[in-house]
């Protein structure tokens, strides 16, 4: 018995049960309690062919339900049982109002946590249940994180082209269109640096498709660079992405030849396998790094940003366990001085894009958004899908995430089958080994 009910008794006042003085409390704050009703898995190829999956949490409340995303385009049957089988009748009964307490329970009730099908599984239940607590309140969920600290998100552009002469004209492209900011890539993604096909020294009967030699990439990549900015100048931000191809020695190197081009970032210069070297980089130069596209544990981005060796924390929202993930990392890279650079991909969808535009617009720690646009026929499946306009993404301004999935739609594209299953294409030196990506 606590004070308050003593005291209820001594004055011979009737005591109200536990559960029925919550029920009151909540009622006395204008919100009445709310249960998880329905878990639903919608799958769809966006009318192209994505391998999107959504997660819709429905309440008690009619009409109340919420939207989000488990992006994996390479494990996507896993995620897919992950929710169906284990996740959806956990959440029937809760709370969805708790979504700090059901984001810890359903982070532990793994045992072995992290990695990518569970974070996976964690982003989507998270999404919705922001969703769900932005509708109820009438408010978008930016407001919800603290408002907005801009007017809208920046994002960078893509360009590139078979030489840097095509290059240059793409990039040029990109800033006609209003983008400040754009990430330049030469030949194959992640190129610069491929023995075309057939040619080279190989094993006998062994790989002949393109090859990737990293001395090659050393010497094309940073004067294609100063070709671009021979012809674009020093106003533009420019990126790029190595996506983790250099050996430590080579990623120093390479980011030394790099300097001279004032790069906004390099992204992935380094395997996650390989985070050491970035202490040795920073010593060498100071070109800004970006990384941890491929991290699955949110404590390989704190060591690097607590001992400032990199600038801008790069990751997907889906990937890392929804917006709460995310709005303490983007917490974690204020305090030491680092920013955010949500990744986004080709495969992605635009319910994983409003999560990231939420925390982008609310946090100081802010510092690019990676550009996605989508078909028409997305956007007619998931209405409320953002707009890029010059080089900015605006959300849909509605309560909660502000985006929609009309499920008749999706149904009407489904993912269907996937061939060899789905795995992501890794690129190989000359001698057949895989390169890691």
């Amino acid at each position: 018995m606590n004070r308050r009910t003593l005291l209820q008794t001594l004055a011979g006042i009737p005591v109200m049960p536990a559960a029925a003085q919550q029920q009151a409390d909540r009622a006395t704050r204008g919100l009445p309690p709310l249960t998880i009703k329905d878990v639903k898995v919608i799958t769809t190829n966006g009318g192209r062919r994505y391998r999107w999956v959504f997660l819709k949490i429905v309440t008690s409340e009619p009409g109340l339900y919420g939207v989000g995303t488990a992006n994996n385009s390479y494990q996507t049957h896993a995620v897919i049982a992950a929710l169906e089988k284990h996740l959806a009748p956990w959440l029937i009964g809760k709370d969805p109002d708790r979504i700090e307490d059901l984001w810890q329970a359903a982070h532990y009730k793994t045992y072995w946590r992290n990695g990518p099908v569970n974070n996976n599984v964690l982003a989507a239940m998270d999404m919705a249940l922001w969703d769900i607590k932005g509708k109820r309140a009438g408010m978008p969920v930016y407001e919800l994180l603290g408002g907005k600290a801009r007017d809208a998100v920046p994002c960078y552009d893509h360009a590139g082209g078979k030489d840097k002469e095509q290059a240059a004209e793409s990039v040029q492209k990109s800033l006609a269109t209003g983008y400040r900011h754009v990430r330049v890539q030469y030949g194959a993604y992640g190129g610069g640096g491929f023995i075309p096909a057939g040619q080279g020294s190989r094993p006998e009967n062994g790989y002949s498709g393109p090859a990737f030699d990293e001395d090659a990439y050393l010497d094309y990549v940073p004067k294609a660079f100063d070709y671009v900015r021979s012809k674009v100048g020093f106003e533009p931000k420019l990126l790029h992405d190595v996506h983790s191809h250099l050996s430590g020695i080579n990623a120093i190197e390479f980011c030394r030849r790099m300097q001279p081009y004032q790069m906004y970032f390099i992204e992935d210069v380094l395997a996650p396998e390989q985070i050491h070297w970035y202490k040795q980089i920073r010593h060498i130069c100071s070109v800004p790094q970006a990384v941890g596209e491929v991290f699955s544990h949110p404590y390989e981005f704190y060591p690097l940003i607590q001992d400032r060796v990199i600038d801008f924390a790069r990751c997907r929202v889906a990937a890392i366990g929804g917006i709460t993930a995310a709005k303490k990392l983007a917490h974690f890279c204020e305090y030491y001085g680092a920013k955010t650079a949500f990744q986004e991909g080709g495969e992605n969808d635009p319910v994983n894009q409003l999560a990231a535009y939420h925390v982008d617009i609310s946090s100081t720690a802010f510092g690019i958004q990676e550009e996605n646009g989508f078909p028409e026929s997305a956007r007619e499946i998931l209405p409320g899908t953002a707009e890029i306009r010059k080089g900015y993404l605006y959300g849909s301004g509605k309560p909660g995430l502000g985006i929609d999935i009309n499920e008749a739609l999706a149904a009407k594209n489904p993912i269907g089958n996937i061939a060899n299953g789905g795995g992501y294409g890794t690129d190989r030196a000359m001698d057949g080994s895989v390169v890691r990506p």
